[in-house]
């Protein structure tokens, strides 16, 4: 068995793919940055090209 190394961020509204040993972990979930991490506390993105997620 191989252990997964890239998933979706747990961002529901973003399309990033992170690479489990990269990304951000908190409370057991995976996000690409700080931004998706925080619930986009302050309404910004991810930054990352082509993906436009934001806070709901």
């Amino acid at each position: 068995m191989t252990a997964v190394t890239q998933m979706k961020c747990a961002c529901d509204s973003c399309l990033c793919i992170v690479d489990t040993s990269k990304a951000l972990e908190k409370d057991g979930h995976y996000y690409c940055s700080e931004a998706c991490a925080s619930g986009h506390a302050s309404g910004e993105g991810c930054g990352h090209k082509g993906c436009g997620c934001h806070g709901s």
